[in-house]
């Protein structure tokens, strides 16, 4: 997978696995990292699917609704593909925490919701339920930091809560902030991301 990998100068702090949202690529999140923690290495990745010429890390069949085949496939493509770098740049592969926006930070849900000890945390910014009626790993004290709109008109406040729910279930420490606004990301969410990952990982 297209991807970018920078050292980070602190060694004990999580790899940073960023995850963009429709059209973007493994560049878009880096300022983010930069503000939530800039000490930590990072690895951004690039959608392999093409939807109308954007970048996606899985197909859709329409608005909200997800190819669940490819899916699957995609994840477990990505979980393999964390692995190898991990291998390759020398960091440790159970201290990964996504950063996520939107396509992306689906992305990350499904490597929660199908794999156990897929990521160490994670930081979910406008996300729904990857997919229903599926039984998650046992998530027992993994971190995930929610962030999401109340007038999302993309993803509606109900399906993210929908995610929520199904986290807390199999056990994870949820924190979830709303803004009032809607599917952009805004930097109210990030400047609280920051703050929580200075209290999970500091």
């Amino acid at each position: 997978m297209k991807h970018i990998f920078i050292q980070g100068q602190s060694k004990s702090a999580p790899t940073l696995l960023l995850l963009h949202g429709t059209g973007g690529n493994e560049h878009d999140l880096l300022p983010l990292a930069e503000i939530i923690a800039p000490q930590a290495s990072v690895l951004g990745v690039k959608g392999n699917v093409l939807e109308n010429g954007m970048p996606r890390f899985f197909r859709r069949l329409a608005e909200g609704v997800f190819d669940e085949e490819d899916l699957i496939i995609r994840t477990q493509e990505l979980r393999g593909f964390i692995t190898e770098c991990a291998q390759q740049y020398g960091f440790d592969r159970n201290r990964v925490v996504a950063i996520g926006y939107s396509n992306g930070a689906n992305m990350a849900a499904s490597l929660l919701f199908h794999h156990l000890h897929s990521l160490a945390g994670a930081i979910l910014f406008h996300a729904m339920t990857p997919r229903s009626g599926v039984t998650l790993p046992d998530l027992s004290g993994v971190p995930i930091f929610i962030g999401a709109g109340m007038r999302d008109s993309l993803i509606h406040p109900s399906q993210t809560k929908d995610l929520i729910e199904h986290l807390h279930i199999a056990g994870a420490k949820v924190t979830e902030y709303w803004i009032e606004g809607g599917h952009q990301l805004s930097m109210e969410e990030v400047e609280q991301a920051k703050v929580w990952y200075g209290e999970q990982y500091s």
